[in-house]
């Protein structure tokens, strides 16, 4: 829960540090701001556990086993994978101090992550795509945006972030690709088919065109009734709904139409490296995790291609 402040000692002894660090992460990695804020909460975090136990000690004074008693005390509080994630946002944070000369030595340098499995995704079958959109209520006025959202979701494979934020200007129909700003700002061209280019076209001219538009979201593509930007919730609450609509036993969100996409263009013959650059993986390791999916699969891969197949 987000009820954590920088307390009195983190604002005698820490703040300038952490509002320099965020600038770091702004400016020169780029980064969102809700990644930036999450990085920041791991710290006032370490902060909160100070103040509690009258601990009076600067990021450049903190020691490895001041440290070693936070995590200890976070254990009995967060599961393995939020623990590692705090753990991993200190060592940025204490790089950072090193980076800048504050620091000689990080006090994360000895502290190990606990280990999490890696998560495989959940994935949709075409035909539950297929019943998730053909549910859509066409008759009311959302429908069409709706329709339009989630068949850009599956077949271009986006973040909701990416999805709530993409832009008239963005799409290059004649061409073929539709432009992305994914993390850190970083853009990227993605294909589009015909279908999902068809069914955009009927919302934007049919009902986005006679929508009462906020000063400000002119060129933004997706939008409420009320001529704003759609929120992530918004986008989570309509498919969430859809999905009990069919009565599908699985709990989904936009990232799983994500997931579904990269599965389905690897099970149909796709190249791994094809669909890193379609989905924005800064490193193939992270794409990599739709390789272990379908062992099924690989092994037709096998019998197929390998020369010594026989």
């Amino acid at each position: 829960m987000r009820g954590f402040f920088i307390s009195y000692i983190c604002i005698m002894n820490w703040s300038t540090y952490i509002k320099s660090f965020q600038s770091y992460l702004k400016i020169e990695r780029g980064l969102s701001q809700n990644t930036i804020d999450n990085y920041s909460f791991d710290i006032e975090r370490l902060c909160a556990f100070l103040e509690a136990n009258s601990i009076s000690v600067s990021p450049i004074k903190i020691t490895e086993e001041t440290i070693q008693q936070f995590i200890h005390s976070v254990s009995k509080e967060v599961n393995a994978r939020s623990q590692a994630r705090i753990i991993s946002g200190l060592k940025s944070f204490f790089s950072y101090l090193i980076f800048e000369d504050y620091r000689n030595d990080s006090p994360m340098e000895l502290i190990e992550a606990p280990r999490i499995g890696r998560k495989l995704p959940d994935t949709l079958s075409v035909a539950d795509i297929d019943a998730i959109i053909n549910a859509i209520d066409l008759t009311k006025e959302e429908g069409e945006r709706n329709r339009a959202m989630l068949e850009t979701l599956y077949g271009c494979g986006l973040r909701v972030s990416e999805l709530i934020t993409l832009r008239i200007s963005d799409l290059f129909f004649e061409e073929g690709f539709i432009k992305i700003t994914g993390k850190g700002n970083k853009q990227r061209f993605v294909p589009i088919s015909a279908v999902t280019q068809k069914y955009i076209g009927i919302y934007k001219n049919q009902i986005r065109s006679h929508l009462t538009i906020q000063k400000g979201f002119e060129d933004t593509l997706f939008l409420n009734r009320r001529g704003k930007q759609l929120t992530r919730a918004m986008v989570f609450t309509i498919i969430k709904q859809l999905a009990e609509k069919i009565g599908l036993s699985k709990v989904i969100s936009p990232h799983t139409f994500r997931h579904s996409f990269a599965t389905h263009l690897l099970e149909n013959g796709a190249d791994l490296r094809a669909i890193q650059l379609m989905l924005g993986h800064e490193s193939i390791t992270t794409t990599e995790v739709y390789v272990h999916l379908d062992r099924k699969h690989l092994t037709q891969i096998m019998n197929t291609f390998h020369p010594r197949k026989e």
